[in-house]
């Protein structure tokens, strides 16, 4: 079977000149037989389609089981049942009206589909700020109107698909295992609409198309066949709470509870907009108000982001079609899904048992921004902290992020500051389910970058030691690896930047060797000797991890496994510090030496060691 993938894969072939009825396009494009669940919903878009009196088929092993007319004339919902069909053309009759419709086969079972895991680094970044590959359109026609002007850092940059693609070399080089790309889907949307900027993707406008500015479906099959062939992973970043105000939905709502408070839209009054509070704990406080809830999940992010109703059973199930689609057809390792609790629980968790059936050793990260580990805790897959099982199998550890970014301004004292507060944060893991499947990380698109306006490089080491040695899955932010920095006071635009180099006429070229600064280059060649040690590293991978009470200003934290042994040894302070070696004669033992990976130097264990301000050790024994 061809591995091409056509933009509209659907070709409406009206075989009838009298149709009664009109057919505008049928989502999903195409679908694929032999999965666990059967049913396949058509959403047809077409003026006066609901009028179609008569849906039917007579292709082998398919069968309708329900025809759902909408409030808007102008969607029909077609229930089928593929259980016995086979690839091929299927052709689907409304009264005179033919259409052709394409069964295909799967390229590999479910379970055969491996997501990313503890094993793995993933490299997050914006397409849009990333690079631009060779033969980019600057100005696609039949988009609405937006510019590309580097200058600005809330407008479009131009940056694209095959920009990433052709830099994946580079990927290899750092060390990383996964690349994580915010949203690539068509985001038809203006450059900034009533002040809210839009070229970072989180407005869908067609949830079977890529945007025309990063690239074609079939380029984004292409990156994940090329990422694959080096052993690189995609996660893909999706948005079930919202959509862009520019989709179809919005204007032409498919039933009057498609999106939560759509009335604002009948009458365009400022006053019925409802407004998210972005508080997430009533999603699990349980005293929390009527009103703090609805707030919460019924709440429009922003006013050019419509709220969806995933309690509509119709739309969510196109929503939970749409992700195995894309798992299908462009090969995808992952999903991240933005705003996650934000979105109905139950709804989410409807989404995530499906695929977890469907698709047994597969992953997906969900964006649960609340700084308590106890709250993320509850939202993990099994957890014993919740009434209702999420199924989502790895959450994000802002609680690390948070006391991360707290003690690097601080001296690591004998009580609650400084790097105590990481220890602090870790002590709660017993409250995971599985805390290897817990995502960390330092930075990314919507906080400021670790660095700040500076460049620190001693805290940033101290930091990516921790990220890349406990147990987590790591999340590593584009440029932090060669010190790009900037901080969200003025607009998030500072926090993503442009790669350097990735852009025709950049005279600084970050790519390579040769064309990183001294800095940059040392920050580079650091991190990739880390990233690579830790790949494949079954003592990271596996191993126990043991903590130890930040003492004298110095924190230790192992990692064993089969008697190997990975020993992580942070300066907490801006002074010089002794490490007494005897404190740790559990994880030690009867080891005398042993090397630091960052540096290759051997240290001296049978004595006290003598460590720098703020130095950073990975020992391994």
């Amino acid at each position: 079977m061809k591995r091409t993938i056509l933009l509209g894969l659907l070709t409406l072939q009206l075989l009838s000149m009298n149709a009664a009825v009109k057919i505008d396009r049928i989502d999903p494009t195409d679908w694929y037989v032999g999965m666990k669940n059967p049913q396949l919903q058509l959403m047809v878009y077409g003026k006066g389609i609901a009028a179609a009196k008569e849906v039917t088929t007579d292709y082998p092993g398919v069968r309708i089981d329900s025809v759902v007319r909408l409030d808007s004339p102008n969607y029909l919902l077609v229930y089928l049942n593929l259980q016995g069909a086979q690839p091929g053309t299927m052709t689907l009759k409304f009264d005179k009206q033919k259409v052709d419709y394409t069964l295909k086969a799967r390229e590999m079972k479910g379970s055969q589909r491996k997501g990313f895991t503890n094993a793995d680094v993933l490299y997050m970044l914006m397409p849009d700020r990333f690079a631009q590959g060779a033969g980019h359109n600057p100005q696609v026609k039949g988009m609405r109107t937006y510019k590309e002007d580097r200058s600005q850092p809330s407008l479009r940059h131009g940056g694209d698909l095959n920009g990433i693609r052709e830099h994946l070399d580079y990927f290899c080089e750092l060390g990383v295992t996964a690349l994580w790309l915010t949203p690539v889907l068509e985001n038809d949307s203006p450059d900034s609409k009533n002040g809210f900027s839009t070229y970072h993707g989180y407005a869908t406008t067609d949830y079977y198309k890529v945007d025309p500015r990063f690239g074609s479906n079939e380029d984004y099959r292409r990156l994940c066949d090329e990422a694959h062939a080096k052993g690189l992973k995609v996660v893909m970043d999706m948005i079930f709470n919202h959509s862009g105000f520019e989709h179809p939905w919005t204007k032409d709502m498919p039933s009057k509870d498609w999106l939560n408070t759509p009335e604002w839209l009948e009458d365009e009054q400022q006053s019925k907009y409802l407004q998210t509070s972005y508080k997430l704990t009533p999603v699990k406080d349980p005293y929390a108000s009527k009103i703090d809830l609805k707030e919460t999940t019924e709440g429009w992010f922003v006013p050019t982001m419509p709220d969806l109703n995933q309690h509509n059973p119709h739309l969510m199930r196109y929503l939970i079609q749409n992700s195995i689609w894309w798992i299908e057809t462009v090969g995808i390792d992952g999903i991240r899904m933005d705003t996650y609790p934000y979105a109905y629980a139950d709804a989410m968790a409807q989404w995530m048992k499906e695929l977890d059936e469907e698709y047994p050793n597969f992953n997906t990260v969900g964006e649960t921004w609340v700084t308590e580990p106890a709250y993320t805790a509850a939202w993990q897959k099994d957890s014993k902290l919740s009434k209702e099982n999420s199924y989502l199998k790895t959450v994000m550890d802002f609680s690390f992020f948070d006391k991360l970014n707290q003690a690097k301004h601080e001296e690591t004292d004998a009580w609650w500051n400084g790097l105590n507060r990481i220890y602090g944060s870790f002590v709660y893991d017993y409250l995971y389910p599985n805390p290897s499947s817990v995502m960390a990380f330092i930075d990314n698109h919507d906080t400021d970058r670790f660095l700040g306006n500076g460049r620190d490089t001693l805290s940033l080491k101290q930091a990516l030691a921790l990220l890349l040695t406990v147990n987590r899955i790591p999340q590593i932010y584009y440029g932090t690896e060669i010190l790009m920095n900037g901080t969200k006071e003025v607009t998030d635009g500072n926090v993503r930047k442009d790669f350097p180099g990735g852009f025709p006429g950049d005279q600084h070229n970050a790519f390579t060797k040769e064309g990183r600064t001294k800095a940059e280059q040392d920050m580079f060649r650091w991190t990739s000797r880390l990233l690579h040690w830790r790949k494949g590293n079954e003592v990271i991978i596996k191993g126990t991890m043991t903590q130890f009470i930040p003492y004298e200003g110095i924190y230790v934290i192992a990692r064993q496994y089969q008697g190997r042994t990975a020993l992580t040894i942070l300066n907490g302070t801006s002074k010089s510090a002794t490490m007494e070696v005897k404190r740790y004669a559990e994880v030690i033992g009867d080891t005398k030496r042993a090397k630091d990976i960052l540096t290759e130097r051997y240290y001296d264990l049978s004595k006290d060691l003598q460590l720098r301000p703020r130095q950073s050790l990975i020992l391994e024994f």
